[in-house]
Order: C-alpha cells, then sequence, then structure tokens
C-alpha cells in the first residue's frame, strides 16, 4: 500500500515538475528580452548615480553625492514641479475631457459618427511635427493665435518666451495631443457596458445623468484607474514635446526632469548626475503606481465600486 501512495506522490511531483518547467520555457523568451532591455537599465542606471562620469573616462565612486547635489539643486525642484504640473493637467484635464469625448461620441447626435475619426488625429500625429505646428502658431508676431486674438483687440502674447506663460502654454499642447488616446480607452469601457442596464434604468425612471452615475462611471472605474497610471507615468517621463517646444526655457521655466536629465546627461556629459535623476524619475513612477494600485486593491476588497 505504502509503495502505491509512494509511487502515486512521485507521479504527481513529476507532473508538477514537467508543468514547471514547461511555463519556465513559454515565460523564459519574454522574461530574457524584459531583463534585458528593463530590468538591466534600470540597475545598472542606479549602479551610475553613484559614480562621477563623463561617459568616456573612467568612473569615480562618489556615494550618494550626486543624491545630495540634486536635492539641492533648484532646477530640479522647479523640473519636479512642472512635472507635477503636467501630472495634474493628465489626470484632472485629460482624462474628464477624454470621458466627454467618448461620451459624445454614443450621443444621438447627427453626424456624430464622422467625430470618431476627428478627435483621434492629434494622437496619430507625430509628436515631433505636433511641437513644431504649436511652436509655428505660438510665433509671437506671425502666429495664427496671435493673429487670432490681434482681431478681437488683444495685443500679442509670447507664449513660449514669457517665463511664467510658456509651461502653461505646453500643457495645453499635451492635452489636445492625448485626450483622444483616453477617449478611445472609454469608449471601449462603454462599448462592454451591458445595454440591458440601461434599459432596466429607464424603465425605472432613471434620466440620462443618473444612468451615467450610477451605471456609467462605477463601471467605468476599471478603465479610470488604468489611464490614471497611465496619464502619470507619462507625465513623468515626458520629454519630447518640451524639448522641441521651449528646450526647457525661458530661464527653465518649463524645464522637466525628463529635459534636464537629458541635459545634464548628454550636454554636460555629467552621467552620474543625469543617472540619478533618471533614477528618482523612476522611483517616482513606481511610488505613484504602488500607491494607486494598492487604493484600486482595497477598492475591490471593500467592494465599492469608485
Amino acid at each position: 500500500m505504502e509503495s502505491k501512495e509512494t509511487k502515486s506522490k512521485s507521479k504527481i511531483s513529476r507532473q508538477k515538475l514537467r508543468k514547471t518547467i514547461t511555463i519556465s520555457l513559454f515565460i523564459a523568451p519574454a522574461f530574457i528580452v524584459y531583463s534585458l532591455y528593463v530590468i538591466y537599465p534600470i540597475l545598472a542606471t542606479l549602479n551610475y548615480s553613484f559614480f562621477d562620469w563623463d561617459g568616456v573616462s573612467d568612473k569615480v565612486f562618489i556615494g550618494l553625492d550626486n543624491y545630495i547635489t540634486m536635492f539641492n539643486d533648484d532646477i530640479f525642484w522647479v523640473s519636479l514641479k512642472n512635472n507635477i504640473w503636467i501630472v495634474f493637467a493628465s489626470v484632472f484635464i485629460q482624462i474628464p475631457l477624454g470621458l466627454v469625448m467618448a461620451l459624445l461620441l454614443f450621443a444621438p447626435i447627427r453626424g456624430i459618427r464622422l467625430f470618431n475619426g476627428v478627435y483621434f488625429i492629434p494622437f496619430l500625429m507625430s509628436t515631433v511635427a505636433v511641437g513644431i505646428l504649436w511652436r509655428l502658431m505660438y510665433d509671437p508676431i506671425n502666429g495664427a493665435i496671435n493673429q487670432g486674438i490681434n482681431l478681437l483687440g488683444f495685443e500679442n502674447i509670447a507664449w513660449l518666451s514669457e517665463q511664467n506663460i510658456a509651461i502653461f502654454s505646453v500643457l495645453m499642447v499635451i492635452v489636445w495631443q492625448f485626450s483622444p488616446f483616453y477617449m478611445i480607452l472609454f469608449k471601449a469601457g462603454i462599448v462592454g457596458i451591458s445595454e440591458e442596464m440601461y434599459e432596466a434604468a429607464e424603465i425605472d425612471g432613471a434620466n440620462y445623468f443618473q444612468k451615467f452615475m450610477k451605471i456609467t462611471l462605477p463601471l467605468l472605474a476599471p478603465t479610470i484607474v488604468t489611464s490614471s497610471i497611465l496619464a502619470i507615468v507619462g507625465s513623468l517621463k515626458s520629454f519630447d514635446l518640451f524639448y522641441i517646444m521651449t528646450g526647457g526655457g525661458p530661464n527653465h521655466g518649463t524645464e522637466i526632469l525628463g529635459t534636464y536629465m537629458y541635459k545634464q546627461a548628454f550636454v554636460n556629459y555629467n552621467m552620474g548626475y543625469g543617472s540619478a535623476v533618471a533614477f528618482i524619475m523612476f522611483a517616482l513612477a513606481l511610488v505613484v503606481v504602488v500607491i494607486i494600485q494598492s487604493l484600486d486593491h482595497y477598492r475591490k476588497k471593500k467592494g465599492d465600486y469608485l
């Protein structure tokens, strides 16, 4: 009897081992690529941040000096503040605007289907093209925007040359380009909501606003969480539009962590300091994602929709 039980346990253990090996072999290619292009660069960046290095000569270990210098650097804090502005614009303007645009696509308005493609055009455009286009539109003399406000009797505005205005001018472009992306996410979420729920609500006498608040918005909670994560992470690693439109100027008024890291690493050849800034960008994004995922897990565990 014992030998049969032993054989049975041995057979089960072999099956489990084969299953584990099979799963590991399927996962291995993706894990190798992920390790090579994601995990290794992160660890390498952390390693470089402990050195004084110009990218060519020998590295000199300086411990936490790069981080100490960074936390005492006024430009770093200006850059972080501007990234926070991008986060707020992305979460509180882009996402709600994307939701409104998605809802409009389902509105019983004649010809609204045409906007399904029109809304998405900004997101399809190259970021470089968008940056150049809006830089020309913001031109203080010949720009289309200033010519338009001249017709209304107002004076020209230096949209990208005034330190206090430039950051909001670029933020407007970011909202314009990336809101359609969230529109598509919300449209997919709304399509997945059963029509029977809306029909039942109509029978109970619910109006459009009540259906939105009690059915649409709660069932879009997973999409909202996903959109928030994408918006925040994307905001913290922004680079291209700011670099093309202002280069971080004027007087660091539009400097963000991405442009500041680039200048330190590839303009000033201060690879160690640039790596420290890059790793802080990664750490901030990681912390934010963990917090959002933890709150979402708590929400699901509690059984709430929102």
